[in-house]
Formats: structure tokens, sequence, C-alpha cells
């Protein structure tokens, strides 16, 4: 196994995390925030949820990405460093509108922010699996999440104290300006080896070459649903996790923000790098089975808790576990979907894989509503348990076929 990593590249992936992070919260629960402390209606803030439309359909325009290639940078770096200085001027701009005065406008400038973001994104993700060996891609997602999720409460809670003090307007020229973390990523990091060249030679393969490359595959179709089984568990455990500490179980709004949030976060925080440490170490279909029986196996927490009823320490244990384990399963899930990709076609199949991806997390919320109303939480529990197994059968069922799928990875890895 090769144990030599490139800290330069990893260094970019943790800072391509934050800059990646940065533009989300200011355009959904900041930017509810603000409109919410100028008076605006329940209704309008509820609709400001479809400001982030971008993100689910952005594999619509993934594939200019992979088609042309910006006059500087190369094809990876130079679609950075274009996404980011226009997040960092649309951020800005959005200081010049006023939730009171001209609601449409601030609401159009942060749709533009939003589009430029999931646009960042696709870039990043590219960049990303291009870029990174096969033994780096469990620490480089590691990277990338903390940086994500930092930037997240940068952009999130730390916006939100920085508006009370200095207001909304210099709150976010100042989080315009954090953007410069990206840029300099993008110029600091390693252009992928031969990018420019391995590249689709008209807009017509951009857009359908990168499906037939992948359907042509052994078991192509399966492996697309595992993509949308393998956390549909998780996601459904965690849709409801903070209803089923308040209403299910009775506790203060306080102790949920501290667990739920500081306790959640840390554990978060610790699974991350347990899991890209670890992925160093381990073949990547191992990663799958043995962070997915983890995944399963930390939601027995949750179901113990669920029959226990109101315990502090069971409370403690049961968010930490969950979070800990479900962070080690994102860490091989994101490795594993950056080695199904081909690099001719990065940016087009893993927006369209990681959309896969999001699927449970989208469209489970109103199952799982309907499983309490009708049953109770620890039938809830143990649902989300047996959701887990169709995902780790169908991994096992497709060892071969996946190890096919990425030979280079397991190779290096192993």
């Amino acid at each position: 196994m090769p144990n030599h990593l490139n800290k330069r590249n990893l260094f970019a992936t943790l800072l391509l995390g934050v800059s990646s992070g940065l533009p989300l919260a200011l355009t959904a629960s900041t930017l509810q925030a603000w409109f919410t402390v100028t008076g605006a209606s329940i209704l309008a803030i509820g609709s400001l949820g479809l400001i982030g439309q971008p993100y689910v359909y952005k594999f619509l325009w993934a594939p200019l990405l992979d088609r042309w290639i910006p006059p500087l940078l190369g094809r990876r770096r130079g679609w950075l460093i274009i996404t980011q200085f226009a997040l960092l001027l649309a951020i800005a701009g959005m200081t010049l509108a006023d939730p009171k005065i001209s609601p449409s406008l601030l609401v159009s400038l942060a749709f533009l922010v939003a589009f430029l973001s999931a646009s960042q994104d696709i870039a990043v993700d590219a960049y990303r699996t291009d870029v990174l060996k096969p033994h780096e891609r469990g620490i480089g997602a590691t990277l990338t999440s903390w940086g994500y999720r930092i930037a997240m409460l940068v952009s999130g809670a730390l916006a939100l104290i920085l508006a009370e003090y200095l207001g909304w307007r210099p709150m976010y020229f100042l989080m315009a300006g954090l953007m410069s973390i990206g840029l300099f990523a993008s110029w600091f990091g390693e252009e992928p080896v031969n990018n420019q060249q391995n590249r689709p030679t008209s807009l017509r393969d951009a857009v359908i070459d990168p499906f037939k490359e992948f359907l042509n595959r052994k078991s192509a179709w399966l492996i697309l649903l595992f993509i949308v089984l393998y956390k549909f568990g998780d996601a459904l455990s965690v849709s409801l996790t903070t209803p089923f500490l308040i209403r299910g179980l009775d506790f203060s709004l306080t102790t949920v923000a501290f667990v739920n949030k500081g306790i959640g976060f840390a554990a978060t925080m610790l699974g991350l790098l347990a899991g890209g440490l670890l992925m160093t170490r381990i073949r990547l279909f191992h990663a799958l089975l043995y962070f997915g029986i983890l995944q399963a196996g930390a939601i027995l927490a949750l179901l113990q808790l669920a029959l226990v009823g109101h315990h502090y320490g069971l409370l403690v244990f049961a968010i930490f576990t969950d979070n800990f384990c479900n962070a080690m399963g994102s860490i091989a899930f994101l490795a594993f979907l950056m080695s199904l990709c081909d690099h001719r076609y990065t940016a087009t199949q893993y927006a369209l894989f990681s959309a896969l991806a999001s699927v449970g997390r989208v469209f489970i919320g109103p199952v799982a509503g309907l499983i309490v109303t009708y049953f109770s939480w620890p039938i809830f529990f143990i649902l989300a348990i047996a959701a887990c197994f169709p995902g780790l059968g169908l991994l096992w069922y497709l060892r071969e076929n996946m190890n096919n799928h990425v030979a280079s990875a397991t190779k290096e890895i192993s």
C-alpha cells in the first residue's frame, strides 16, 4: 500500500470544503433569519426554501464543466476560480438589497448565489475526484467534510452573531470576503494530470457519453440502485431526530441544542477522522460493508432511547454513536462515488451519483411522518434499521462487480 500522501492537494481539498460550505447557509437559514427579523410573513419565509433548487438540478449543466476548458489554470481549477470569484461578487451584491425595501431583488441575488454555489460544488467534486489518488480519497473526503461543516457553522451560527453586532449587510460583505479562501485553494492546488486531453470533444459527447459509458458497465443499474439504498436507513432515522427528542421524549430546546448540535457535531468530526484514517488501511468494499453495519447498529441506540424514554445519559450516548457511525459511513460512500467516475466525465457523473444519493434524504420526510403518526417511535426506528439491510445486501451481492468498478482504487488501498 502506498503511504505517500500529496499534502498540497489534501490541504487544497480542506480549503475547498470551506469554500463549498460557506454559501449554503447564506441562502438558507441565515437568509431566513434576516427576513424574520424584518417582519416578513411565515409564508414568505417558508418560500425561501425554493432558492435551493439549483443544488437538486446541478447535473443538468455539469456537462459544460466537463466539455469546456477556461483559459487559465486548466479544466478543473479554471472552473473553480470562475465560480468562486462570481460567488464573491454575488454574495457581496446581496448587501445592496434589503428584505423590507427590495425583497424581490434580494431573493433574486440569493438565487444567483445558490446557482453559482451549486456550480462550484460540481467543480469541487470533480477536482477532488480527479486530483486525489485512490489511497488519498478517504482522508480527502474527511478533510472536505471537515471544511464544509466548519464553514456551515461560520455562515450559520457565527453569521447570526455578527449580524446582531455589526448588522446584516456588513456581515454578508464579510462572508463574501471569506470566499477568498476558495480562490487561494484553487490557485494553490495542482491541476489533475492529463485532465485537459481526456475530455469530451463536443457538447453532445459531454451530455450523452457520461451516461452511456457508465450504463455499459456490468450491473450498472444495480450499482445505481445501491447508491440510492446505501444511506436510506440512515436518512430515515435522522429525518425526525429533532421532533423525536422534543415531542417524543420531552427534552428541552436547550438540551436538544447542546446534545444534538454540539455533541453531535463533535461526534461527526471524530467519525469523519476515524473513517478517513481507517480507509487508508482497508479495502473500499470492506469499508462500505463495515461502516454500513455500524450505521445500522447505531440506530439501535436510538431505539433503546425510544424504549427507555427521558434519560440524559442514554441521550448523549445515542446521539454521539449515531453521528459518529453515520460520519464513517459517509466517508466510505463519498470515496466510493469518487471511485466510480470516469475522469473524462467526472463533473457529470459525480453530479448524477450525488443526486441519486440524495433521493432518500429529500423524499423520506413524509414517509417518516406517516410511520410515527400511525405507529410509534420504537416502530419507526425498527423500520429504519430494516431499511439499512437492502443496501447492505445489495453491496454483498455486487461485491465482485464493485471490485471491477473500483479495481484501481482497491489495488492501491489494499
